[in-house]
């Protein structure tokens, strides 16, 4: 699936001063890499300009592809040359990681200067979001010391890398929901040697698709955004 940029235009983007909303939700679909990437550019370099306007969070679905952080060790690929999918490097922290089909992608696009200008509680707000959302299907998910993302046990069901311009962020999380969980056998997931991957599908044998775990992520996105948020009104969906 392509986007056209051109919708999303400036004047597309709520002003946090002409209404009540604190948050823009959109649903992208199943979509390219670079794609995704040149919309989370595109709203980045708006809301650098023009800091009245609205946080985004982008939800998604991706087409096969690895990426890995702006880090000069790249072990995490075992070589690189191997991968069956496209390979990015890109401005987020951590290791190589794959995105895919059965996967949701979350990019919240937040200005951090109305965040308290704070990272970590961002990270660990983005952490809590997800242990609250897999709450929901009865899954007991949680953090682990020293290493990011969301956990059931030893098993990792969801990665978070973010990267940071001006106080604004992009990239963000991925949640394994459903499907084939065999590409991350290609690397070294987040650089945790032997680490074994699980989904909400895999921990409860049910039936759940990204579009439908994508409507759950809005509502509970826009109830938790005023608790990183130093002002807090009502959620849009577009």
């Amino acid at each position: 699936m392509s986007v056209e940029l051109d919708h999303l235009r400036r004047d597309a983007l709520p002003r946090a001063h002409d209404s009540p909303q604190r948050i823009v939700m959109r649903w992208l679909g199943r979509m390219n890499f670079a794609d995704a990437l040149a919309v989370q550019e595109k709203i980045v370099a708006q809301k650098r300009s023009d800091a009245t306007l609205a946080d985004t969070i982008l939800l998604l679905e991706h087409d096969p592809v690895y990426t890995i952080g702006r880090t000069p060790d790249q072990t995490s690929l075992r070589g690189g040359s191997h991968l069956p999918h496209p390979f990015f490097q890109i401005n987020r922290g951590g290791q190589a990681t794959y995105h895919g089909p059965g996967q949701l992608i979350g990019y919240p696009i937040v200005d951090l200067r109305n965040c308290e200008q704070d990272l970590h509680k961002y990270l660990r707000w983005i952490e809590a979001l997800l242990i609250e959302f897999l709450a929901e299907f009865e899954i007991e998910a949680q953090r682990r010391e020293g290493l990011t993302g969301v956990w059931v046990e030893e098993r990792k069901i969801a990665s978070i890398g973010v990267g940071v311009r001006h106080w604004i962020t992009m990239h963000g999380f991925a949640l394994n929901v459903c499907g084939d969980l065999s590409p991350f056998g290609q690397i070294t997931p987040c650089g945790i040697s032997n680490v074994a991957m699980t989904s909400i599908e895999k921990e409860t044998g049910k039936d759940v698709t990204v579009p439908a775990a994508a409507v759950m992520m809005e509502k509970l996105a826009a109830q938790r955004i005023g608790q990183l948020q130093i002002t807090a009104s009502e959620p849009l969906r577009l």
